[in-house]
């Protein structure tokens, strides 16, 4: 049974349009928006996010924000991991499929067969969306990089935010940590405040130099405000207050330095006291250290302590690897696939001393996915106890068997998230 969506069958025909080389531009996106009668041009106050890591858990958190005050938000995010309609989200709600439809059908008449990505025809249709529906602010997430990503184009944003840079995307943006980080300060704009987020030194120091050339005030972590935990409670302090919550609902050390960032975006916004608790309590982004508990994949192991994560690169490693050092001592199983774009000994190290074994699988579905007898070597080469399998579920079915009471990770990409919180309905 055919069970496509029209949206699904136009955004197979936005792929036809896709540059046989990818060449990281704006002029493809400056000629739709323009045949689309500049739509960007009337968005509600944007705020513009970029960053290695942290992105979409920042943007979560500051609409959570704004929301628990009575503010409507759009917001934009990519990658989707179950439905497209995910990656936009109109004064709160997601996109709806009629909708969806018909501002991607007119898109892609409006571009008349040219040449074009699907990513950058996908957010000019999320500007489209954004720019005919009332709301209060919108929320970007930037996709790659940042200088030349398809959301930088937006003159005068009311804000923009850089999380914590790191090496990821090498081939499109650089091989240094300076050149990753000139590409994420692209999204700075002249006049317009920049919240930064924890920075290396050599990334902070090109994005200081791209503010001070564009007269941009920078509001830092470590210079201008702090956050960190004080005796199981989150505290932030900026130059005029400090402010004492509760931990971040997304569990994690790293959620407390994005919730960092968050906060200082709506202290800068001059949000009434109950967007900060909301922030912290009321944000939802799946696949980060996302629970499984009682969900019908958790049945094929009832006793086991299933979680499921999206990140995929070092950064990513390092933090899951602190964030399980935290939690309570109990055999710790991974579940891991990858993409062979991603640095999967980069990934897999800092894990190495945490988990007890893994088991490797190709992503289902995914053309550009790691084998699983190759995630297996990588795993072995950093010094994990390795194996494969064919499927998660015969991955959890087997580490069940020999360990029934296993905290067990399901990891290594946000495409493998996606097809497990599909499997997962």
């Amino acid at each position: 049974m055919n069970t496509q969506t029209g949206s699904d069958v136009i955004l197979e025909r936005m792929m036809s349009l896709h540059p046989k080389v990818i060449d990281l531009t704006l002029d493809r996106v400056w000629h739709l928006l323009a045949a689309l009668d500049h739509p960007e041009r009337t968005l509600p106050p944007v705020i513009h996010i970029a960053g290695t890591n942290g992105k979409g858990s920042t943007q979560a958190m500051i609409r959570a924000g704004l929301e628990a005050v009575g503010n409507s938000v759009h917001a934009y995010t990519s990658p989707h991991l179950a439905r497209f309609h995910e990656r936009i989200r109109l004064a709160g709600d997601l996109i709806s499929e009629a909708h969806l439809t018909d501002i991607l059908d007119e898109c892609y008449r409006a571009n008349d067969g040219a040449t074009i990505t699907y990513f950058e025809i996908t957010t000019c249709a999320a500007l489209l969306a954004f720019a005919r529906t009332p709301a209060d602010y919108t929320l970007l997430e930037v996709g790659l990089g940042g200088r030349l990503d398809a959301t930088n184009v937006i003159d005068t944003p009311a804000l923009t935010i850089i999380t914590p840079v790191s090496m990821d995307h090498e081939s499109y943006l650089g091989d240094t940590l300076a050149k990753i980080a000139g590409e994420k300060a692209g999204i700075i704009k002249r006049g317009v405040p920049c919240i930064v987020g924890p920075q290396h030194d050599d990334a902070m120091d090109v994005i200081e130099a791209q503010a001070a050339r564009l007269g941009a005030p920078l509001l830092a972590y470590g210079q201008h405000w702090h956050v960190g935990e004080e005796r199981g409670r989150l505290v932030y302090q900026d130059e005029t207050s400090l402010l004492d919550l509760d931990l971040p609902n997304l569990p994690g050390q790293h959620q407390i330095q994005n919730a960092g960032a968050a906060l200082a975006a709506l202290r800068y916004l001059n949000m009434p006291e109950a967007a900060f608790d909301g922030a912290v309590q009321n944000a939802r982004w799946p696949a980060r250290m996302q629970h499984l508990k009682g969900t019908s994949l958790n049945d094929l192991a009832p006793q086991t302590d299933l979680w499921l994560d999206g990140g995929h690169n070092p950064s990513a490693g390092e933090a899951l690897a602190t964030h399980l050092r935290s939690l309570p001592k109990r055999p710790t199983y991974l579940i891991c696939g990858m993409l062979n774009t991603k640095d999967v000994r980069g990934y897999l190290r800092p894990l190495a001393g945490i988990a007890d074994h893994l088991t490797a699988i190709s992503i289902p579905g995914e053309a550009n996915t790691l084998s699983a007898e190759d995630t297996e070597q990588a795993a072995r080469d950093v010094g994990l106890k390795a194996d494969q399998a064919d499927s998660v579920e015969t991955a959890l079915t087997q580490i069940a068997a020999n360990e029934p009471q296993a905290r067990v990770l399901i990891c290594g990409s946000l495409y493998l998230a996606g097809h497990v919180l599909r499997r997962i309905g």
